[in-house]
Order: C-alpha cells, then structure tokens, then sequence
C-alpha cells in the first residue's frame, strides 16, 4: 500500500483499541472481504470498536494518515457498498462489536440501540415489552446497516421504512468528530432534519454508532392468505378493494409471479402449494394484523368474509382462489423466493419501484423487453403494496450466446431506463447506492442534487476517506 507501513498502522491502532479489535489474519479478513451477492476486495484491516470513543479514535488516526475507511454493518448489503476495494489500502470498520447498546422506553415507544445491534437481537428484545421494530427483512442487518441503506423490507405498506422510523442519531464523522442528534423527538419543526444527511447514504458522510429508533406495539393477532389473480389488473384491483375496506389493519401486500413461485416448491420442498400443480399467474400474500385481541376483532373471519364476497363480486374472474393459511406457513414460502431462484441458474437482480398504479403495466414492458432473448426467464415478485418489485432475469450459462457479465452490461440500462424514464420509477427501490450500481446513479441523478452532495462530502468528509460510493 502506499502511504504508511502496514505493521505501523496496525500496531497503532492495536494500541488505540486493543487486540481483540485488530484483525488482519487472511482466513479472519476473508468475511469482511466478501460482499453477499455483489462486492469483493482486499482490506489493509479491520477494526471493530466496541464503543463511540473508540470509533472516534480509529476514525482520526485513520483521518491524520489519509487512510481510506469502508464502514460496515453486518454485510448483508446487496450493491457491493459495504466492502474494500481491490487495493488492500482501505480499513475496514466492522459495527459489530458497537452491540452493547439497548434500552426500550415502554412508554416513549423509542429504543435507543448501538449501530452494530443486530435485527433478530432488537426483535427478541422487543418482543419482551410486546413491542416491536416494523422493519421485516430476509436478512439479519445491524442497525447502522439499515440507516446507511434506508432498509424498508415487507411491511413498508403499514410502517414505512428506515427514514419513517429513525428519531435520532449519532454519528462519527472521517475526522473523528462525534455528532450527536440523539433528541428523541417525533415533532422537532426546527429547519433542516440533519440526521436524515445519514439515512440511506451508504456511510459515506459518517458512520452510525447509536440511533434512535420508533418502535410500535407487538400485534397480538395476525391473519394471512394467499390470494390467485389472473394479472396484475387484478392485482391492483384487490389492492384497492383492500384498502378501501380494511386499511386499518393491512400491514402487508406482497406479489409473486408463477415464475418466481415454482422453483420454492420445487428445491423446498417441506413446502407445499396450496394450488396443486397449477400456480396462478400472480399470487397474492394478504396480511393483517391488530393489538386488538380476536374476541374484539377476529381478523381471521374478517380477511375470509372480505376476500370470499371478493371473489363472488369478481366480475371479471380475475381472482382465481383464495387460501387462508397460517402466517408462519405462508411467509416462509415468500422468504423462500429469492433463495430458491439462486438455485435456477444466473441471475441478474433489479430492484425497480414505480408508482403502485404502474407496475402492472411496468412489469408486463419488462417482460416485452426480455422477449427479445429467448433463453431469459424473467421472474418478478415484491412488495406491490408499495410500488416495490424484484424482477430477477435468469438463465443458464450454457444456453447463453454471451457471458453474464456482457448480458449484464447489455439489460441493466434497458431496465432501468424503462422504469426511470417512461414510468418515472427507482432503479434503487430499496438496496441502496454501491458500485454494483454506481454508474446508474450518476446516470439518473439531477446535476444540482449531485452538486449539493458534493458540498455536503466536503465539509463532512473533506478528504474523501469514507465508503467507495460516490454520491456528487
């Protein structure tokens, strides 16, 4: 590496922090090296403080010998952002020893949690006052890791996501700088929101060590079914019928084609298809949820009272079946999904959201476009009932005229040029900004909003120390 001696930095920074918080060990740096789907390079070390005060110190030294620092959570991100470079120049810091952290106000309904709190930890810990965070997710995130990506998961529908829900922040900036925006206010009309600068911007402004976060009351009951449709017109019409009927207590809409179900029954298969050997076009994943308790309110009758007079009035025999299930039973067939696809071949993963009352229409120009290569197999599913849609385009590699990353390079502004440009969409729905998607980023994005970024990177990060994502 250029710059300091390797064995002088490390042996500082074992002074500064201890050990136990120094890994540099190749088989120990392996996982920090390695991104989930997207993102692989070569650390000059990682370092995991186990506190504020010793972020702040590994940040300044870091900051006084212009020494590149990747921030990183537990590495579940999905667009390469939480890894180093192929350099071996960058310090990888790790938030999971920032863990310690955790107290529930009951009352406030507020947690105050350490940014290397893992998502199953605060949930246990939750579930003990009957509360809980409303972020569901497949994967097992710290708590810094989903501000850094404005995480939003299923039941956006209900609770919004990450941005919806953090009250406060501290944040240590590349200089070592502590900021504290912890005040745990749901009201605070005093100009600028500075701790929104940290939500959803990839760490590149300053790395979370403690947040604030709105917790809500644990539902005492919830009721789930799945749901045929015949498209996704139909689709939405039960979305709407569902809202306006019952939006109280709707926490979830999640979609998945045919495509993207099949393979769960075929490579799960503890798992069984209410359908039998024929799965409608789109399947519907129905949920409420309520803190009332069933002698008040009994979701169950009401879900099955609603969508049965559904599909008596379904005029136009959209809705093919309807099957009340177990939650437990039916979420883990839509956990199952983007597992099971993996097991189909290559795939190529686009994490599009555009307004609700466009994605039918969006999905179906999706899949005119892919027609024009007859060995894709285009397998959408996600989360409708907030204009989110995975639409994951699969192929084998033998069938294939180019090499995968040609044909990435070739559909990826195909894509994402017909969800930003004619359906005025995200070509980022909820993944976040990495080098996976760096180019597209600095495609779509306003001139004056990069701009404003780059104001806001020099005066947090004047050195350009923090992350490999670009945004100004």
């Amino acid at each position: 590496m250029s710059g300091p001696d390797r064995e002088a930095v490390v042996a500082e920074l074992r002074r500064l922090l201890g050990d136990d918080a120094v890994v540099t060990e190749p088989h120990e740096l392996a996982r920090y090296e390695q991104g989930w789907r997207y993102g692989q390079g070569k650390a000059l070390a990682a370092v995991r403080p186990g506190s504020t005060e010793e972020t702040s110190k590994a940040l300044a030294f870091a900051s006084t010998h212009g020494i590149r620092v990747i921030p990183q959570g537990a590495n579940t991100g999905l667009v390469g952002a939480s890894t180093p470079d192929m350099s071996g120049a960058m310090l990888v810091l790790s938030l999971e020893r920032l863990s310690k952290t955790l107290e529930i106000d009951a009352v406030d309904r507020t947690v105050v949690a350490g940014g290397g709190v893992l998502l199953s930890q605060l949930d246990a810990a939750l579930a003990e006052k009957q509360l809980m965070f409303a972020i569901d997710l497949g994967a097992d995130p710290t708590v810094g890791g989903m501000i850094a990506t404005n995480a939003a998961g299923t039941r956006v529908l209900r609770y919004g996501d990450m941005r919806q829900n953090v009250l406060g922040l501290e944040v240590v900036l590349a200089d070592g700088t502590v900021l504290d925006l912890m005040a745990p206010l749901r009201k605070n009309n005093t100009g600028l929101d500075a701790k929104q600068l940290f939500v959803g911007t990839s760490g590149v402004f300053g790395i979370v060590t403690r947040a604030v976060l709105r917790v809500a009351p644990r539902p005492v009951q919830r009721s789930t079914a799945f749901v045929g449709a015949q498209d996704g017109a139909t689709v939405l019409r039960l979305l709407t019928h569902l809202e306006a009927h019952m939006a109280d207590v709707l926490t979830a809409f999640e979609v998945v084609s045919a495509q993207a179900l099949e393979p769960v029954f075929r490579y799960q298969p503890r798992l069984r298809s209410p359908f039998g050997g024929s799965l409608p076009p789109y399947t519907v994943l129905v949920e409420l949820a309520t803190t009332l308790p069933a002698e008040r309110l009994a979701l169950d009758d009401l879900l099955e009272s609603a969508l049965g007079e559904l599909l008596e009035d379904d005029a136009a025999g959209g809705i093919t079946d309807v099957f009340p299930g177990k939650p437990a039973d039916l979420w883990d067939v839509r956990h199952h999904v983007s597992e099971s696809l993996r097991h189909e071949g290559e795939v190529v993963a686009f994490d599009i959201s555009v307004p609700r009352a466009s994605m039918a229409a969006f999905v179906v120009a999706a899949r005119e476009i892919v027609k024009a290569y007859p060995f894709i197999r285009p397998c959408d599913y996600g989360h409708w009932g907030d204009g989110g849609v995975h639409l994951n385009l699969i192929w084998k590699k033998e069938e294939t005229p180019r090499t995968t990353a040609e044909l990435k390079a070739e559909l990826q502004p195909l894509i994402y040029d017909l969800a930003v440009k004619r359906f005025q969409g995200s070509f980022s729905a909820e993944h976040g900004i990495g080098p996976h998607n760096q180019a597209f980023y600095d495609r779509y994005t306003p001139e004056l909003v990069k701009e404003v970024c780059r104001l806001l990177k020099e005066r947090l990060d004047p050195r350009a120390l923090l992350g490999t994502t670009r945004l100004g």
